[in-house]
């Protein structure tokens, strides 16, 4: 990977910067410090994601950080161009941002002002969807769709969660029996609910901390779908505070200060959110710590379809 850096840095003009890798996850994410100036260089998954997407991305980013939203800024290389391809890897750039993530899945919530941070996260989900829906998008733009078929359907986005080859026959019984009561329910109101541009990720890591300043990253997982969606997705990764129902509460109080949001079903997509991350693991088992990942994704997912499943059959 030295080479495909030391390449994105000249056309970036930055070839004598001091860089260091910093994530290996879905991307691998590098700091480059050019003098007093920080930015974070992406080299993406080869087959994760078409240059079209990953160009809406960075449209899209562009765009919320020119009507307040705190979220990275694309940088563009010297030709203008934000996104390049080296040797085969597609490659951007963006401002390196300040802070601390507000935590970490699966450790205590480590923060002060609890309910402050939640209210704040609430405003920042908010005040994206609705410059997302103000916007007028290129033509071309292209992100995925977490809509009825990309959670439910025979190729869900995150894989087909009931077939997780760890499941044991009860559980499998039971993510079966919820595809199928979910999909009628979700059928039966999908064309009444919020639905357009969201970040699908913002969990505790992807919320950077600055004083009393909240910083949104990470779009890999961006796309169209239930606004009810990216607030489960937040209010999941925090089910087992003590604290939960305050939390919850601030969110969704932030969250309405900005814009209104029907929660009515907003038990059926924490479930929906839970066995998503079922299905993604499944294909990640070999990976480290994912046996613990697995069991934690299993137990949630089993808990909250089954208090869905006793209240709506």
């Amino acid at each position: 990977m030295k080479q495909i850096v030391e390449q994105a840095l000249t056309l970036w003009e930055l070839v004598d910067s001091e860089w260091s890798l910093v994530a290996a996850r879905e991307n691998r994410v590098y700091r480059v410090q050019a003098g007093q100036t920080a930015y974070a260089l992406r080299l993406h998954r080869k087959g994760l994601r078409t240059d079209a997407e990953l160009r809406s991305e960075l449209q899209w980013m562009a765009v919320l950080g020119k009507n307040g939203v705190r979220v990275p800024t694309p940088v563009p290389a010297a030709d203008g161009r934000c996104l390049h391809l080296v040797d085969g890897i597609q490659v951007d750039m963006l401002n390196w941002l300040p802070g601390r993530p507000l935590g970490a899945t699966g450790s205590a919530l480590e923060q002060r002002d609890r309910t402050g941070v939640f209210h704040t996260i609430g405003q920042e989900m908010a005040r994206l969807h609705d410059i997302s829906d103000q916007w007028t998008r290129p033509h071309d733009f292209a992100r995925w769709s977490w809509d009825r078929g990309g959670l439910l359907g025979d190729t869900p986005l995150w894989g087909r969660f009931w077939e997780n080859p760890t499941l044991r026959e009860t559980d499998r019984a039971l993510f079966l029996t919820f595809r199928d009561i979910a999909d009628r329910d979700l059928r039966r109101v999908e064309n009444q609910l919020d639905y357009g541009l969201i970040h699908a990720d913002l969990v505790r890591e992807n919320v950077m901390v600055d004083g009393d300043k909240l910083w949104l990253i990470d779009f890999d997982d961006a796309g169209f779908g239930f606004r009810l969606f990216d607030i489960a997705t937040t209010l999941l990764k925090n089910l087992h505070e003590p604290d939960f129902n305050r939390l919850r509460g601030a969110l969704l109080a932030g969250y309405r200060s900005e814009r209104p949001i029907c929660t009515t079903q907003l038990d059926l997509f924490m479930a929906l959110r839970a066995a998503t991350y079922v299905g993604w693991v499944a294909s990640r088992l070999n990976e480290d710590g994912s046996d613990i990942r697995n069991v934690r994704f299993i137990e949630t997912a089993r808990g909250l379809m089954t208090k869905y499943l006793q209240q709506h059959t």
